[in-house]
C-alpha cells in the first residue's frame, strides 16, 4: 500500500502518459500487465496505481520504490527496456519523475 506522508522513507515516481482515446485501454492493458508480470516483482518496489483522465487522453502512474536505486534498476532492465518500446508505440510521450513528498493533508 503506498505511504503518502512527509516521513516515508521511500522513492516516490509518477509518471505520466499522454494518449489518444483510441489507445488508453491498450496502453492501460500493457501497464497492468507490466505491473502484474514484471514491475511488482522488481527489489525495491512498493506500490503503484493507475489513474486515467475522463477522456482518456491521460494516464498518471503513481508508485514508490524503497530507494531510488531500485527504481532506475528495474527501469534499466532488458525486460522493462522491451515493454517501453511497446508502450512508447502506444501513447505520444510519457515521463517518469521522481519525487519528494513535500506536505500531505488529510
Amino acid at each position: 500500500m503506498p505511504k503518502i506522508e512527509q516521513s516515508a522513507d521511500c522513492q516516490t515516481v509518477i509518471t505520466t502518459f499522454e494518449m489518444s482515446p483510441g489507445t488508453c485501454q491498450d496502453l492501460l492493458d500493457e501497464l497492468t500487465e507490466a505491473y502484474e508480470q514484471f514491475i511488482s516483482k522488481q527489489k525495491g518496489f512498493i506500490a503503484a496505481g493507475l489513474h486515467v483522465n475522463d477522456a482518456q487522453t491521460r494516464i498518471a502512474n503513481y508508485s514508490q520504490w524503497e530507494r531510488r536505486e531500485d527504481f532506475l534498476a528495474m527501469l534499466r532492465s532488458d525486460e522493462m527496456r522491451r515493454r517501453n518500446r511497446r508502450i512508447n508505440e502506444l501513447c505520444r510521450s510519457f515521463e517518469p519523475v521522481m519525487y519528494d513528498v513535500a506536505a500531505t493533508f488529510g
